[in-house]
Formats: C-alpha cells, structure tokens, sequence
C-alpha cells in the first residue's frame, strides 16, 4: 500500500472512529430511563436508588472529565479514548446482571468510560481536523443525537416487544462499543509521530484554564444548558401529562423532541464555524427555549403542546452542539481544546447532575409545575447571558 493510499485509509478510519465513539455517548444513558420502572421491580430498589442510574453516571461525568485530558497529555488521545470505549464496554456489560451491585458498578463504569470519550473528542477533532471543526461536530453531535434518541425509543420495544428482559435491551448497546474498540485500537497503532511530539513538548498549564474568564463563560454556557437538557429528559413526559397528555403520548412527545432537534445539531456547528462571533447564534436558541418553557407553562392546549416541544428540541440540540463547537474554537491547540472540554464538562455534569432533582424538590414543594417552569426560564435566560460571552471571536488562555 503506498504512503497515499495508507493516509487515506487513516482519514477513512479516523472519520469513522469518531462517529463510532458518538454512537456510543448516550444510548448507554438514554435506553435506561425508560426501564427504570421494570429495573426497579425486578431487582427491589427503592424510587431514590433507581434514580441514582440515571445520576451515577453524571456524577461520574463531573469527578472524570478534568482527569481526561492529562491522561490524554500522558498517553496520547487516542490510546486514551480506547481505555474510555473498553471502560464503557465492561460497564455496559457487567450492569446487565440482575444483581444490584453490579447493576450499579456497571453504571459507574458506562459513566466514566463516556465522561473519557466526551473530553477528549473535541480535541481529537482541533487535533486532526483544526479547520473543519463546525463540520466534524456537526457529524459527531448528530450521530449522538440519532442514538440517543433511538435508544430512548427502543427500550421497551426490545424489552417487552422482543420478550429480551431489560438485561439484553441494555447490552444490545454493546455493539456499537465492540465496533469502535476495533477501529481506535487500529488508530491507536497508526498514530502520526508528528502528533505525538506536539502533545508530549508542549508544557501543562496547570490550572490557568480556570484562571480565564472566557474558558468560566463557555463553561457556564456548557453548563447550564447541561442542566436544561438533563431536566427535560427526565421531566418533560410528567410536566405533559400534567397538561393532559397520556404517559405513552408524552413519551413519544420527548422521542419527538429529540428527533426534531436533529437538523438544529448538524446545522448550528457549521454556520457557528463561517461566522467570526456566534452571539448571533446564542440569541436565535435563547429565544426557542423562552418561547418553549413559556408554552408549557402558560398554555394546556394539545397544539400549543407541540409547539413547546419542537421549540424546547431545537433549543436542546441547537445549544449543545454549539456548546461543544465552542470548545474547538476558542482554543488556539488540540491541548487547550481538551484542557477546556475537561473543565466545562466537569462543571457542566456537576449542574447536570443536580438539575433533575433540583426541579423534582420545587415540585415536590409546591404540587404544581408552575415554579419549576419558571426556573427554567430563569436559567435558560442565564445560558444567553453566558452564550454571548463566549460566543465572542477571542480565545482562551490568550
């Protein structure tokens, strides 16, 4: 194979590991929600401890993501997203045995092999494709999206449809984790030495990311909209059925969220990538989440319903995936790309983690959803406030 022809494999691979690993960043999470119920059942837990399955693994998101990049300093990224994908693999596994210890060991695992890959993969993408990065995280947080919301919708379909128990509905998520094993171990080998050398001479900088205002704005930004998005997974389905809808029906409703969220995440890294400030960008989404939260609190009606849930689906992934463009744009290297992933995603888990049962207390204060609504509308006034901030033609650590 001449040294063109192996390049080009390389590329093809690298594309295509990258696209793997997003497959892997959220069914592993998703497809659990809805089971929770038979989970619960089956094994005997309590309402709190089957809810710490879906915050074991944001938690784990919060106390991993600043460790990623020195690992990835250390050992190279590559071979570090491969221990993340096995982490994630052994997790996905060892979670399917209907024991309780081992169901939630799994969990931590799943949560840490994916906090690794979650850091690392913006700066893999600065790394290798430093004047594609709006286009890669449009291809990587759409292939996120697509599982993500598959995952959510086929759980009880394969569980109870297929007769597979919730043991095999979850490690049926397996696969796509064997796939990009495969492909990083072979990317992990064929590591361009020129790569190597960049990463290993370049010196730490401790902890001067923190010490940036912008590197605390574009955090804030991942943040709060963290908190926006784990809030609506979780309660989205009960504020619906509240209004009138079936539990099926708002089921699907957050299914649909989701999918009709998808253009928004391909699109809004490339625009975000041909414009030199993304305040623009920032406002367009402040402005569907204001109008989204405020439908759901304002008005019951069956239309205004849908209304509320394209606007609040656009604003998820239009948010998020301009969150992670960020990270590969107001970083002038692949290192203060990871460096800055590891912090916002730190700070952001942490919010992410506390969200859900954040809301779930004001409601359990007040027996309506009206408080908690407000506070949504609060907070995602405060993702504007930081978005314009970071959404600012500078660069951090400069």
């Amino acid at each position: 194979m001449t040294h063109n022809e192996s390049k080009q494999l390389y590329n093809f691979l690298l594309v295509a590991g990258i696209i793997l690993v997003a497959f892997n960043l959220r069914p592993a999470i998703t497809s659990v929600g809805p089971l929770i119920g038979i989970i619960r059942d089956d094994i005997g837990l309590s309402n709190w401890s089957a809810g710490m399955l879906t915050s074991l693994p944001l938690i784990a998101f919060a106390v991993m993501s600043p460790a990623a990049p020195k690992l990835g300093n250390r050992y190279s990224n590559e071979r570090t997203l491969l221990v993340g994908m096995i982490l994630l693999l052994i997790g996905i596994s060892v979670r399917s045995i209907s024991v309780m210890w081992l169901l939630f060991t799994g969990t931590l695992f799943v949560g840490l092999g994916i906090a690794i890959c979650n850091v690392l993969l913006p700066g893999v993408i600065k790394e290798k494709f430093p004047a594609k990065v709006g286009l890669m995280t449009s291809v990587y947080s759409t292939a996120m999206g697509i599982f993500a919301a598959s995952a959510s919708g086929l759980s009880i379909p394969l569980a109870q449809g297929f007769n597979m128990g919730w043991q095999l509905a979850l490690l049926v998520w397996a696969t796509p984790a064997v796939l990009g094993i495969m492909i990083w171990i072979y990317l992990s080998r064929k590591q361009n030495t020129s790569d190597d050398t960049d990463m290993k001479y370049v010196s730490v900088s401790d902890n001067q990311m923190w010490r940036s205002p912008l590197a605390w704005q574009v955090a804030c930004y991942m943040g709060l909209q963290s908190f926006l998005f784990y809030v609506t997974i979780s309660w989205l389905p009960e504020i619906l059925h509240d209004n009138g809808l079936s539990m099926a029906t708002s089921g699907w409703m957050l299914s649909f969220a989701q999918f009709v969220g998808l253009p928004a995440s391909f699109i809004v890294p490339v625009v975000a990538g041909r414009l030199k400030s993304q305040r623009s960008i920032v406002l367009v989404m402040g402005m569907c989440a204001l109008g989204g939260y405020s439908g759901l609190l304002i008005g019951s009606s069956f239309t205004v319903m849908v209304i509320s849930s394209i606007l609040i689906g656009i604003t998820l992934s239009g948010t998020f995936a301009l969150a992670l463009a960020l990270l590969g744009m107001r970083a002038r290297n692949a290192r203060h790309a990871a460096e800055l992933s590891g912090m916002a995603q730190s700070l952001g888990y942490t919010l992410a983690a506390v969200g859900p049962m954040f809301i779930g207390y004001l409601y359990d204060l007040t027996d309506f959803w009206t408080i908690p609504l407000m506070t949504l509308i609060g907070v995602a006034i405060l993702v504007m406030t930081f978005g314009m901030g970071a959404g600012r033609d500078r660069y951090v650590l400069d």
